[in-house]
Formats: structure tokens, C-alpha cells, sequence
């Protein structure tokens, strides 16, 4: 069967994006969890040590609350109570830090810092894995052992009122609840009122014993406005109501209860300076927890600053207050600071438990568990907590017993300390087999485009893939067999569980007889190279081929990037790696442009001296057989294009300006949005914009940015989408005037700010409109036999109604991102590209390297917190999850997208002949497949890596992203090349 090389190269990307999706799922297993199950009859307390007498003590310490309120306020990070704007804004609560009975942590959470695996740790105490990322879009029922768990089993009535993840989490576990919306970020008001409006009736009832209420609008001002923003600090004072208004309220109860209550101020992640999360960065992980209760008498001249804790160390604290068994999975260690008040015995009663906990959860996650330093100090402990029992039973209370407990209650909590730091470096089990599989699979697939590549980018771009080699092959057959006793052997030695053993068998074979097939496959390739180089070998040929200056700077620059990945430096500073190669391709393209015009034909490759293939098929150089000698032509109608030493005045300086001009662009745009690690903080211009004193330069510089877009798109539209275009784009500034971000001329402040939900839905149908003007245009000419103008037309209001919509999604100081990058591919079009007639390789190499480069230009890296999730609301007044996905991961990868479906117009419009877009098709699929395959193998060597969740495995998720970008990107190359041969 023959295939183009575009329909091959698309395969093969979606058979890599299914062996990413298996790698994906090996990588990103369940944490580290106890092998007892939760759901059978809850174990005995572990008795009270004792050396040589009998304790009678076995069952769990009494409770220490009668009460308890969880305040959860999202994103609520230290410094917003510990700092200055804690000062400022929340008086109440800082007063009771400073003098009453309170203590106050910085609770330190581990990435990732998104809300659904934050509120997992909280409750459960173990470490969520990476995975849940993901699953933060459509949290499932928590399974692990968790403190409301024990607590509804223990029969304590729960409350909850706040964010409906909670709801997800705990299906079956409240007597009453609320929940709100936690994904529709332009919501910061209604959001927490809709929970502070039960506040006055539960608090005056009587018939509860857990309390937990989420608040989310200081979330959502961040990611709409930043940390920065004016609405962060009455956000601040709001939430500092509430907390006096609840604490009031349980000092009055406590008058007639006979334990004390206790509540709970805390964050579930920060917030990083952009005013998103999900990352490592000392912003997202360092969090606010604050424990109030009348229990923690403070005596005169008793300052207490924050202490540093771990997020995880709340839930064993919770399940201490309430009298209930610490969760299973649970790593963290008990807050001391709760047994305040308690007896020395009852306070080493409680450790003890904790400590029995983590050695228990230790020995079944790490076989060589005795020789942990935690372990040791545990068994000390507990030998010497024995010897004091029996001096506390014999009545012996002389200063020696104190001084035993002493050291007994201090040698417990350095155990825990480091029980809960090697349970902690144990993150997760690695699906080693899962992984294996899946990465075979991504190899075997890039092998065969790698081994493709000279026939592929051949005259015809034609492939013969012998779909029945396979069936009729006995090597096949032999490798089947091999896999599936490797895969039985494997799946009934595993001592973990496995995700590609738990696939159907059915499932599990197809996968096999997919690797046996891509091996044949490759087997053959190798087979037919080696024929290939065996008749060249006998009858040579003079070879007329060299690589030009820009095809070994994308071969150089792609594979030396791919290869940088292994760096934790270079994944966390990427955008580096990107804006040296786009400025290294602006200088190349410079000096290519010089020689062109000053040397003249003397000075140009020969017309046979392209690795890629030729426009026109017809063309003579290619009848010699040789897939590496083919002409690359731009215009096919000028066979022999005179020599750009031809151009005079006007053109000629604007050929020689243009790579210069792109550089100059590249420049401006990286001082507009800093990012990475190092430059994320850094004062910018983006910041200058956004900064409340500079709305007018915003509103002037939006303005501006919108008539540069229509000016640079309308060009080549329709009549029809013209005005649509021209209409879409104002209503993009009338949308950002009405949520505030810029100012009417005729308006002065924000005194009618709305959600801006009507001028939204105003833009998104001309969005649809301009799709569906280029769509029909599309069919037109696959149904009748019309102009390929038809279809160039229909691709280019393809293209321009994705720019509106990324117009609309863009936020306003990264419009001019957006314009500079219509702009340099205009002029690299005009005056690179088609002067300098290069090749189809070399076009779809600098798509994706410029697609790349604005990736970044927007203000992305490699951390989730960059992600701009409110760009899924825009124009939505409730969650819907399949829209907002769509609109976030389109407003993420806006670069990518555009530069990607400028490709496609550039090459119908200049191809009327010739499988262009079927080898660029191939060439695009192997520049985006060669990074993400690298990077798994390079990951998977790195998986005991200090950063391996901090900084690989964000940076993995992204891959898998931009990997399934790609194939649909393949795709689209495909259909379009069939359209395209159609109407030829």
C-alpha cells in the first residue's frame, strides 16, 4: 500500500501519542499508600509501650476539641497573613498571632500546588501524585483512608460550604453542604458569598462537630489580576471578618461545652507572582496555617513567631483533635504545639501512635526500612517510652522521671521528623513496566520516520508500507509470542500493581501486536536502506547535494535541544534555549540574504542542492531516481528565478531589512514577558502595563495592537470577514474595557466593571462566523473543481479567525505579542521565504521554531503555574468543562496553533503543484516527534532526581500536550493535502 509521506509521518505521531499516553500513565502512579484496606474493621490502637509491666492503656487518647473549623481561604500564601498585608488587612487575626491563644506555621505544600491534590493531603496527609494534575479538572472519590472518613465513622456530623471539589472528594460525607464552582475564575464576589451566608445560621447551631469552609476568591483574583492587585487586600479584610465573626461565635459555645474548640486557618497552595499556581516556586509552596483555640493559653511575654511545617503534618493533628485514628497513608507528623496543656504521659501516648503509624507505613514502602535512621530512632524511643511507663506505673514521680519524658517526648519528635522525610522522598512507584512499553513504542515509531526520512522527502513523497509483512512474517509471529510470555511473566511476578496488567487482554495483545508490527516495520526499513546504499555502492553517481547554513542549524539546533532536556537548568530556563535559536536562524537568514544579493549567482547553491523536494514534480533534476537531489521552488510558474543581485531600490532594502527587522521584533518581545525561574520576578515591561497607574498606556497600547491585527489579517479576506474581523476585534476591546482591564476614553474608572460575558459571546460569533466562511471555502473546493485561490482563501480565514479568538483570549499587554508575530510572518513570507525560494523543510522548520519561540514570548514555561486559566471563562457565566479545556489549552498554546495554520496557508498558496504539504507534513511530524522522545528516555533515567517533580515532571505533561498538538497538526496537513490533490 502506498502513502504519502504526510499520512505515513501522521500515523506514526499517533501511534507516539498512545505510547506517551502509557508512559504517562506508568510515570504517574498511585503515591505511597499503606497495603492495609481501608475499607475493612478499623485495627486496635497500638498499645502503650511498657518494659516489664503491664499497661492497661490501649485504647485511643481521649479527644483534645469538642469542635473543630476548617477556614480554607485558596491561595492564601504566608506572607498575605505573616507579611505586611497581613498587617494592614487582617487586624484580627493578627492580633490573635501576636497575643492570643494561637499558633501560627508556614505550612509548606509539595507540588503540585493545584487545589484538588492539595485538599487530598490536607485531609489524608499523604502526598498526591503528580497525575492529579489532571484529575484536578474532575476530582474522583477519594479511596484513601482520611480524617472525615474516621470522623463519619465515628459518628461526628461534617458541614461544608465552598468549593465543589470538596463535594467530588467526599461524596457521602456531609450532613449538609454547598458547594460553588471552583473553575469560573472571573467570579471573586458571589463565590464566597455563597458561603458566608450560612455562616450566622450554623453558628448558632449546636448540632455539628466538623465545620469546613472554602473560600475561593482570593484564588481567582489571582489569576485574573495578580498578587498585586487592589481587590487582593479587600479580599484580605473580607476573609479577616469572617474569621472574627466564626471565632466569636465558638468562644460562646465554648461557655456551656466541656472541651475547647479549635480553629483552623490555612491555605491550600499559594500564589505565585503572575497570580497562577501549580508549580515549585517558594510563592506557591509556602502557605498561611493558623491554629486558633482557647487551649493554647499564652503566658505573659510568650511571643510566638510562625514555625515551619509541613502541609501534610495537619491531617495526624486533626485526627489527635477529634479522637480519631491517624489516616493510614498519612505522612505527616503530629503539631506539638496541639498537646499544649496535656500530661506528659497523654502527650507521649499520642506520639507514640503517630510513630507507630509511620514505621508501619515505612515497612511496607521501602524493603530495607530497618537500616532508615528514622526507624532506629523510633525503636529507641520506643524502648525508652517503655521504661518510663513502668517508672509512671511503679508511682515514681521524681525528677528523674521527668527528666526521662523529657527526653523521650524530645527523641519521638526528631522520629517523626525523619520518618516523615523518608516516607516523603518515597513520592511514588514507579510503573516501570508501563513506562518500558510505552517508550518502546514512541522509539519504534521515530525510528521509523527517521529511516523514512529519504524517501519521504523525496519528488513523489510517497511511502510503500507493506501492511501484510506483517501476518505473512514469521519474525512477527516469534516476537508476539516473546512479548506476550514477557507480559504473562511479568504481570504474575509484579509485587505492585501495574496499569498495562490491568488491561483487558484483548487491550494488552493489540498493544504486542503493535510493537511486533512497528519492529517489522523497521526491520524492513533498514532492509530497503541497505539495498538502497548496495546499489549506489555499484553504480555511483556524482553527488550533487549539500546542506545550506539554515538546514544544519535545524538539524544541529533540533537535535541539541532535544538533547538539553536533560538538564534540569535547561528545562527550567527552555525559553532560553528557544529565543538563542530563533536569534542564531535571524542571523543565518541575514547572512544568506547578503550573499544572495551582493554575490549574485556565484554566490547561490546550485539549483540540485536541497534536501527536500521540489515544488514542481515535473521538474528534470528528480528523474535521476536519487530522493536527495531535488529542487525546492516557491513559484513554480519561474523555473529559473533571477538572482535577488536583480533586485533594485525599494525590494531590494527590504529584503535585506527584513531578517533584521525579525530580530529586532524577537528582542522587544523578550523584554515584554520575563519568565523562567530566573526571570520571572524581574521587573518588565509586561509589569509596567499592568501596573494600576498605567491603565491609560494599557488601553492606548491595546487599541493600537487591535488595528495592527486587522491591518495585517484583512489583507487577504473576504469582503464578508473583513467586517466581521474589523467588528470582532472592537468588540475584543469592549470586552476587556468591560471587565476592567482597559478604559473608554469617554469613561473614566471601573465603576461598571462586569463579567463581560454579552461582548464575549458578540466576538466568538463572528469567531464562528470567519471558521465557517473558511470551512465552506475548504469544501468547496474538495466537492467541485475549484480554484486552488478557493482554498488558499478558505485556509486563510481559517487562520484569521484564529487570531481573533486569540485576540479575545490574549490578555491586553500580551496583544502586541500577538501582532509581532503576525507581522514577522508577513515579512518573512514577503521577503525570506519566497525570494530566497526555500525549501518546504526549511519553511515547516521555522514554523515550529517561531511556534516555539512565542510559546514563551506569551509568558509560558515549564510550570504549571503559568498556565492562564481564566482564558477558559471568558464569555462563560458557568463552568462548562469541555469549553473552558478548549479555550484554556488553545489560549496556552496560541504560538504553536497560529504559526502552525500559517504554515498551512503558506503552502497551499504557494504549491499549486507537488506533494508539498505532504513532506512538510512529514517534516513537522518528525521535529515535534524527536524532543518529547528524547525527553522520556531522558526522564526515565532521571526519575530519582532531586527535581524530579519540581521540574521534569511539569515539563513531561507539556510534552504530552504539545505531542498531541502535533498530531493534530499532522492531521490537518493531511486533509488539506487531500483537498489540495483533489482539486489538482
Amino acid at each position: 500500500m502506498r502513502l504519502g509521506s504526510g499520512a505515513f509521518a501522521a500515523g506514526c505521531v499517533v501511534i507516539e501519542v498512545l505510547g506517551v499516553a502509557l508512559f504517562l500513565r506508568g510515570f504517574f502512579p498511585a503515591p505511597v499508600r499503606s497495603s492495609s484496606r481501608t475499607d475493612r474493621q478499623a485495627e486496635p490502637p497500638a498499645p502503650e509501650p511498657s518494659a516489664g509491666a503491664s499497661s492497661n492503656w490501649t485504647t485511643l487518647p481521649p479527644p483534645l476539641f469538642s469542635k473543630v473549623v476548617i477556614m480554607l481561604v485558596d491561595a492564601l500564601r504566608d506572607d498575605f497573613v505573616f507579611g505586611s498585608k497581613g498587617v494592614k488587612y487582617m487586624p484580627y487575626t493578627t492580633y490573635l498571632m501576636e497575643k492570643g491563644a494561637s499558633h501560627s506555621f508556614v505550612a509548606e505544600a509539595k507540588p503540585p500546588t493545584v487545589t484538588m491534590p492539595r485538599i487530598k493531603a490536607l485531609v489524608t496527609g499523604s502526598l498526591p501524585g503528580f497525575v492529579d494534575v489532571i484529575r484536578n479538572l474532575n476530582a474522583p472519590a477519594v479511596q484513601e483512608d482520611n480524617v472525615l472518613t474516621q470522623a463519619k465513622a465515628a459518628g461526628k456530623r461534617i458541614i461544608f460550604y465552598g468549593d465543589e471539589t470538596w463535594v467530588k472528594l467526599f461524596p457521602k460525607h456531609f450532613v449538609e453542604h454547598d458547594g460553588t464552582t471552583s473553575f469560573f475564575v472571573s467570579d471573586y464576589t458571589e463565590v464566597d458569598d455563597n458561603v458566608t451566608r450560612h455562616l450566622d445560621r450554623v453558628l448558632q447551631r449546636r448540632d455539628w462537630d466538623v465545620l469546613i469552609l472554602h473560600y475561593l476568591g482570593l484564588d481567582h483574583i489571582g489569576h485574573v489580576s495578580g498578587p498585586s492587585s487592589p481587590l487582593v487586600g479587600r479580599k484580605l479584610s473580607e476573609m479577616d471578618g469572617v474569621l472574627m465573626k466564626t471565632h466569636a461565635a465558638l468562644l460562646a459555645q465554648e461557655r456551656e461545652a466541656r472541651l475547647p474548640a479549635l480553629l483552623v486557618l490555612c491555605g491550600d497552595h499559594g500564589m505565585s507572582e503572575a497570580g497562577g499556581h501549580g508549580a515549585s516556586s517558594t510563592e506557591e509552596v509556602n502557605t498561611a496555617l493558623v491554629l486558633i483555640s482557647s487551649a493554647f493559653e499564652r503566658k505573659p511575654g510568650d511571643v510566638r513567631h510562625p514555625v515551619r511545617a509541613q502541609q501534610t503534618d495537619l491531617a495526624p493533628t486533626l485526627a489527635v483533635g477529634l479522637g480519631l485514628p491517624i489516616p493510614r497513608h498519612s505522612v505527616g507528623s503530629l503539631l506539638s504545639p496541639v498537646m499544649q496543656g496535656r500530661t506528659l504521659r497523654e502527650q507521649l501516648r499520642l506520639l507514640h501512635l503517630n510513630a507507630v503509624q509511620l514505621s508501619r507505613l515505612l515497612q511496607e514502602n521501602v524493603p530495607l526500612h530497618g537500616r532508615e535512621p528514622g526507624f532506629e530512632q523510633f525503636k529507641m524511643s520506643e524502648k525508652l517510652h517503655g521504661n518510663w511507663v513502668r517508672l509512671y506505673l511503679e508511682e515514681n514521680h521524681s525528677e528523674v522521671l521527668l527528666n526521662l519524658g523529657s527526653k523521650v517526648r524530645r527523641l519521638y519528635l526528631d522520629a517523626l521528623r525523619t520518618l516523615s522525610l523518608s516516607l516523603s522522598r518515597q513520592v511514588a512507584q514507579y510503573d516501570v513496566y508501563s513506562m518500558a512499553v510505552g517508550t518502546i513504542v514512541v522509539l519504534e515509531a521515530l525510528a521509523l520516520l527517521l529511516l523514512r526520512v529519504p524517501r519521504a522527502l523525496s519528488s513523489r513523497a510517497q511511502l510503500y508500507v507493506p501492511l501484510g509483512l506483517p501476518v505473512s512474517s514469521l519474525l512477527f509471529y516469534l516476537l508476539l509470542l516473546a512479548l506476550l510470555a514477557t507480559h504473562v511473566t511479568v504481570c504474575t511476578s509484579a509485587e505492585s500493581a501495574c496499569y498495562f496488567c490491568s488491561l483487558p487482554w484483548p487491550a494488552a495483545g493489540g498493544v504486542m501486536a503493535l510493537i511486533s508490527g512497528l519492529l517489522c516495520a523497521v526491520v524492513s526499513a533498514l532492509a530497503e536502506m541497505s539495498a538502497d546504499a548496495e546499489r549506489l555502492r555499484r553504480s555511483p553517481r556524482p553527488s550533487r547535494s549539500r546542506w545550506s547554513e539554515v538546514e544544519l542549524l535545524v538539524l544541529v539546533g533540533t537535535v541539541g535541544h532535544a538533547l538539553s532536556l536533560g538538564a534540569s537548568s535547561f528545562v527550567e530556563e527552555e525559553h532560553q534555549t528557544w529565543y538563542f535559536l530563533v536569534s542564531t536562524l535571524g542571523l543565518a537568514l541575514c547572512h544568506e540574504v547578503c550573499r544572495a544579493c551582493f554575490l549574485g549567482a556565484d554566490g547561490e547553491p546550485q539549483p540540485c542542492l536541497h534536501v527536500h523536494g521540489a515544488w514542481d514534480s515535473t521538474e528534470p533534476a528528480s528523474r535521476d531516481g536519487n530522493p536527495l537531489c531535488d529542487v525546492l521552488q516557491l513559484r513554480p510558474a519561474r523555473k529559473n528565478p533571477a538572482p535577488l543581485d536583480t533586485l533594485r531600490g525599494r525590494d531590494r532594502a527590504l529584503v535585506l531589512a527584513s531578517p533584521w527587522l525579525t530580530l529586532a521584533c524577537c528582542r522587544l518581545l523578550r523584554a515584554l514577558n520575563p519568565t523562567g525561574v530566573q526571570g520571572a520576578h524581574r521587573p518588565s515591561l509586561g509589569h509596567w502595563l499592568t501596573s494600576a497607574s498605567h491603565e491609560a498606556a494599557l488601553s492606548a497600547l491595546a487599541a493600537l495592537s487591535l488595528a495592527a491585527v486587522f491591518a495585517l489579517v484583512q489583507r487577504r479576506c473576504c469582503p464578508a470577514s473583513k467586517v466581521a474581523m474589523g467588528l470582532g476585534l472592537l468588540g475584543v476591546y469592549c470586552y476587556r474595557a468591560a471587565v476592567g482591564n482597559v478604559l473608554f476614553p469617554w469613561r473614566q474608572g471601573h465603576r461598571d466593571i462586569s463579567k463581560g460575558v454579552i461582548e464575549a459571546r458578540f466576538v466568538y460569533v463572528f469567531v464562528l462566523g470567519i471558521l465557517f466562511t473558511g470551512t465552506k471555502d475548504l469544501l468547496k473546493s474538495q466537492v467541485t473543481a475549484a480554484a486552488p485561490a478557493t482554498r488558499t482563501g478558505g485556509l486563510w480565514e481559517i487562520h484569521s479567525g484564529l487570531v481573533l479568538l486569540a485576540a479575545l483570549l490574549s490578555r491586553p499587554h500580551n496583544l502586541p505579542v500577538l501582532v509581532l508575530s503576525l507581522l514577522i510572518q508577513a515579512v518573512l513570507a514577503e521577503f525570506i521565504w519566497r525570494p530566497l525560494r526555500h525549501g518546504a523543510a526549511e519553511v515547516t522548520a521555522m514554523h515550529y521554531w517561531f511556534g516555539q519561540a512565542f510559546f514563551y514570548f506569551q509568558g509560558n514555561s515549564n510550570n504549571m503555574a503559568t498556565v492562564d486559566i481564566s482564558a477558559g471563562f471568558v464569555g462563560l457565566d458557568t463552568y462548562v468543562a469541555v469549553p473552558a479545556a478548549l479555550l484554556t489549552a488553545f489560549a496556552t498554546y496560541t504560538g504553536p496553533v497560529l504559526w502552525a495554520s500559517h504554515l498551512l496557508s503558506f503552502l497551499s498558496s504557494e504549491g499549486s503543484s507537488g506533494p508539498v504539504l505532504s513532506r512538510a507534513g512529514f517534516c513537522y511530524a518528525l521535529i515535534g516527534s524527536l524532543p518529547v522522545s528524547t525527553y522520556i528516555v531522558l526522564v526515565t533515567s532521571l526519575r530519582y532526581h532531586l527535581f524530579i517533580w519540581s521540574v521534569f515532571s511539569p515539563k513531561l505533561l507539556y510534552e504530552g500536550v504539545r505531542l498531541l498538538l502535533t498530531a493534530a497538526v499532522c492531521v490537518s496537513f493531511v486533509a488539506i493535502d487531500q483537498t489540495h490533490r483533489r482539486s489538482d
